[in-house]
């Protein structure tokens, strides 16, 4: 579903004054950031949550936490990753949230004198077996729901875990892709060629302006070329998070998008 939607910006840190900010902009959804304290599971009140919904007439995607790592060595860490993994799934049934978004976690390297090596690469046996484990479960757990749990890139598909990590995540059809644009421009390597290696499995992006390194800036204020990324988004009919940092980079995002015509995506 081509629309657009916004982060969970630290300005904004209760749900009251993302869905104000949200409705004032003509925004269809809003990420739910779940490294915030304010959005852990624990503490997450599916009523109010639902009636804000329905009074700003928006609704809610999850962003999981960064540090999530459902392939831990230690398996009670990982354990305890891939049960909160879990809840945030039965939360997404409640609240009807499409799109549940996850960073494929690098873990530990050791820095050697001519490279780094990663554990996982190292010991890749042991990480395939984990992750296929963490699919299966999600599998599971997700059935038939409509929900997908989508992977991002963010430093860049430039290990051989990692891309074998797509493989076996994309064996469900439970997972699906997020592309962050501006991680893209920033990563030593080609993310987008490698994700649309995956025909039908992109579902979500993430639209910021940067430059080289320097991500989430108000679109128009960096020289990537967002025409072209939203065509791409149109193509899939993806969910788009407009994923700038401060409320003032939104709103003139969306003053850029409104600029171009793209005023049919919006509320009104």
């Amino acid at each position: 579903m081509f629309q657009f939607g916004m982060p969970t910006l630290l300005e904004t840190k209760t749900i009251e004054s993302c869905a104000s900010l949200c409705g004032e902009l003509g925004l269809s959804f809003i990420e739910l950031n779940m490294n915030m304290p304010q959005y852990q599971t624990e503490k997450t009140d599916v009523g109010r949550l639902s009636e804000i919904a329905g009074e700003y007439g928006l609704y809610y995607t999850f962003h999981l936490d960064e540090n999530f790592n459902p392939a831990d060595m230690n398996a009670s860490v990982a354990g305890a990753y891939v049960e909160t993994l879990l809840r945030t799934v039965d939360l997404a049934k409640e609240l009807r949230v499409p799109i549940i978004n996850m960073h494929l976690n690098r873990g530990v390297y050791f820095t050697m004198p001519t490279e780094r090596i990663f554990l996982f690469d190292e010991y890749a046996d042991e990480y395939i077996t984990r992750l296929t484990a963490f699919r299966d479960v999600c599998e599971q757990e997700a059935g038939d729901a409509g929900i997908k749990i989508c992977i991002e890139n963010t430093e860049g598909y430039d290990r051989p875990f990692l891309i074998k990590s797509l493989e076996v995540l994309l064996e469900s059809a439970v997972f699906g892709l997020t592309f962050d644009i501006g991680h893209n421009a920033g990563a030593s390597v080609d993310d987008e060629a490698i994700i649309m290696n995956y025909p039908g499995r992109l579902k979500h992006m993430h639209v910021h302006d940067a430059i080289g390194a320097k991500h989430h800036l108000g679109l128009g204020d960096g020289n990537l070329d967002i025409p072209y990324y939203l065509r791409i988004a149109k193509a899939a009919d993806c969910r788009v998070v407009l994923e700038t940092k401060t409320p003032e980079a939104l709103r003139q995002s969306v003053r850029w998008l409104r600029d171009r015509k793209y005023t049919e995506r919006f509320r009104e």
